[in-house]
């Protein structure tokens, strides 16, 4: 049983591109792993996926690019102020202006340079970059 199906996705697809692997298949799908692709989709650190049903959890093909340096999930999930991704950017990513951290808000799951353009702050999922 998974406990975090986020950080077990993310560390799949992490290990995936360091041995060059060109697809990986996650499992268990949550809404909110698809909400997190989606926005590396966008981003280009990963290509385009598929969701299969599978008659339990779901299963999720990812055509990997090897544009990811690295990802993970941000634990435990901090509340950040939109003020305050500044410090998390220098936490968690190499440079200003490099990769991005994933953020809940209530206006739904984006990246902090979009929350920094709405003046909303959230809680910390993932950083990629």
């Amino acid at each position: 049983m998974l406990n975090d199906p986020l950080a077990a996705g993310l560390s799949k697809i992490m290990n995936a591109e360091r041995v060059g692997k060109r697809e990986v298949a996650l499992k268990p799908v949550s809404k909110m792993m698809k909400q997190v692709l989606e926005i590396m989709n966008e981003h280009h650190y990963v290509g385009s996926y598929e969701e299969t049903q599978d008659g339990q959890a779901g299963l999720l093909k990812i055509n990997l690019l090897g544009n990811i340096n690295k990802c993970g999930v941000i634990k435990p999930r901090f509340s950040a102020p939109y003020r305050a991704f500044e410090k998390w950017e220098k936490r968690y990513l190499p440079a200003k202006d490099f990769g991005i951290l994933v953020v809940s808000t209530p206006l739904g799951v984006m990246t902090h340079i979009q929350a920094k353009e709405k003046k909303m702050g959230g809680k910390l999922l993932a950083f990629c970059y």
